[in-house]
């Protein structure tokens, strides 16, 4: 798809590029926030148990873990 520069368009074919995009958004199916918000809420309370960010890293498998200390003479 070729790029289109905005400024070299007249403001005619801003507004038809402008109504077409509104013609695309007005068939977009909308959901209230409400509902998104409890959906997200038990799909994130629903892996928590094997979330290694809530869970955290058992030392044994923490490939961040230091391997010795820093000595400083």
């Amino acid at each position: 798809m070729p790029v289109i520069n905005i400024d070299d368009l007249t403001d005619l074919d801003k507004a038809k590029m402008e109504v077409t995009q509104l013609k695309l958004e007005v068939k977009l199916e909308r959901a209230k926030v409400s509902k998104c918000c409890e959906e997200i809420t038990e799909y994130i309370q629903g892996g928590a148990d094997e979330d290694p960010l809530v869970k955290g890293i058992p030392e044994e498998k923490n490939p961040f873990k230091e391997k010795g200390g820093c000595v400083i003479c």
